[in-house]
């Protein structure tokens, strides 16, 4: 068989060799065994919440032994096909054999990835909030850029996006904007975008064409279950109505039906304006305080294990975590981990795995050397 078929077979099965180790493979089966025989005994539903933990488990044991299993077939499959394709001199199913095994080194390094992503709320959905930085127009192009690129990611991978809270700015883009993503593991993806991100170009809205420096914050927290008991004193929360901007029927900007909540011990606040009703938006924004207090709790635990480091100081200002440039050469890098790419218009449209993937690798100190 061709030498680059060899390389690419040896790749992808030692990517599965280390999806097995990572999940223990064999105890990874008895493990859904049990919990398959669980979700089957009828009495188990007598308890909702216990029901619900324990098939959001299955789900998410059974996808990750699927995957392993699915890189397994196609592996089989596609070598076969380059084996046939070898044997008959057949160039054109070879390129397509070839091609078949560069999509499932991808999948198998995706997979590696996902693996990583063990965390307490890592398969929860995520809250986005972007926030434009000092530079009126400018800054607030910015944020809409961002609010772009995420919306882009998020489709590419399946996911689906609500805008919950939206302020726009006066001339262009975004004040700011709080999104809820919905996918698997869409906060354990998201996380490692938390920080300040900073865009150098051409101002298109400078008559003089000069370069400009713009900034814009993204901060990310878990979408919290029902069953995560967060205890919230209503007397520590400040409840304040308004009336909701942007567009709207016929209702929603005629009454103070936008909601803002600040939890007053930790300065945490929270908005919502894109329901209908006040108390459509008050339960909204309830949550999403749940969550933001529920992030806290987390990152104070990951602090105490110190599996974060600074990640308080990452995201304030002058602590960018990555830099978008644009003129005068065109460069996207993050100085957290050094990746880097020129294809900044990629990036722009939603390209983040890379970026992800290499914060994620190193935010929980597992990369490939370390895990074998």
């Amino acid at each position: 068989m061709r030498l680059d078929v060899e390389a690419a077979k040896a790749d992808i099965e030692q990517s599965i060799e280390l999806l097995r180790r990572r999940l223990d493979w064999d105890v990874a089966l008895r493990k859904l065994d049990e919990l398959n025989a669980r979700v089957e005994d009828p009495t188990l539903w007598n308890n909702p919440d216990e029901a619900q933990a324990v098939s959001r488990e299955r789900s998410r044991l059974s996808a990750q032994v699927e995957a392993v299993r699915s890189l397994e077939r196609d592996l089989a499959d596609a070598l076969g096909y380059a084996e046939l394709a070898d044997e008959e001199g057949d160039e054109a199913s070879l390129d397509e054999a070839r091609a078949q095994l560069r999509a499932i080194k991808e999948r198998a390094g995706r997979a590696e990835l996902e693996a990583l992503l063990s965390g307490e709320a890592d398969g929860n959905d995520a809250y986005v909030e972007i926030n434009s930085g000092a530079g009126g127009t400018e800054s607030n192009d910015w944020a809409g850029m961002l609010l772009r690129m995420y919306t882009r990611w998020a489709q590419a991978h399946g996911m689906t996006v609500d805008v919950l809270e939206e302020t726009a700015g006066e001339q262009a883009g975004v004040k700011s904007v709080t999104l809820q993503v919905k996918g698997t593991n869409a906060y354990g993806w998201l996380k490692t975008e938390a920080g300040v991100h900073r865009l150098v170009r051409i101002s298109p809205y400078d008559s003089s064409a000069r370069r400009h420096t713009s900034f814009a914050s993204v901060w990310v927290y878990p979408v919290v279950d029902d069953n995560i008991e967060i205890e919230i004193n209503p007397a520590d929360v400040r409840t304040d109505t308004y009336r909701a901007s942007g567009a709207g029927g016929q209702h929603v900007n005629k009454t103070d039906s936008a909601v803002r909540l600040t939890h007053i011990p930790t300065g945490i606040a929270v908005a919502c304006q894109t329901q209908r009703s006040q108390h459509q938006n008050r339960e909204q924004a309830w949550k999403m305080l749940k969550a933001r207090l529920y992030e806290l709790e987390l990152e104070k635990r990951e602090a105490a294990q110190q599996a974060l480091e600074d990640q308080k100081t990452d995201i304030g200002w002058g602590h960018q975590i990555r830099s978008y440039v644009l003129q005068p050469y065109q460069m996207v890098k993050d100085l957290r981990t050094e990746v880097e790419t020129s294809d900044t218009q990629g990036v722009l449209d939603g390209d983040l795995d890379q970026f992800m993937g290499a914060a994620l690798a190193q935010r929980v100190g597992a990369t490939r050397d370390a895990a074998a």
